[in-house]
């Protein structure tokens, strides 16, 4: 179980993951050798994962952002979301409830690569129907949204 301080330094290390023990410690009046130790509990318990930077990608040529709906035929949900994952436009891949089986994020530098990601999808084996959303704006977007921890 998290304690305040392990909640606090997941904040920290959330809103700046180059920040060093000493600075995490002097932000917490703790030691560095305790925000050493618990930061390395935390990774080896796979709370953390890994670190990374936030890109700007609109900066980097990625202009389009997608939302695709899937839905896959009975039996096949994993196989098929296994490949689509592979792809490398594609950033997450969710299993979810309603009327359709996957949920897929993807990002293209132009619409003729995304047109061609969206035709192949259709054309995998187990693939029933699919339905694209552009994103037009985006509002809010985090890393994360657990500050309540």
């Amino acid at each position: 179980m998290l304690d305040e301080n392990d909640k606090k330094i997941i904040e920290i290390l959330t809103e700046n993951s180059r920040l060093s023990y000493r600075q995490i410690a002097k932000k917490l009046a703790l030691s560095v050798a305790t925000v050493m130790n618990r930061v390395k509990k935390l990774e080896n318990e796979k709370i953390i994962k890994k670190y990374s930077a936030l890109l700007d990608y609109e900066k980097l040529g990625f202009d389009i952002d997608v939302i695709i709906d899937v839905r896959i035929s009975k039996g096949k949900l994993l196989e098929v979301e296994s490949v689509i994952a592979k792809n490398p436009n594609v950033f997450a891949v969710y299993d979810v409830t309603g009327d359709f089986d996957a949920v897929v994020l993807a990002r293209f530098p132009n619409r003729r690569k995304m047109d061609n990601f969206i035709k192949k999808l259709q054309k995998l084996d187990f693939v029933e129907r699919t339905e694209t959303k552009l994103i037009l704006n985006t509002i809010k977007e985090e890393e994360t949204g657990i500050y309540g921890l």
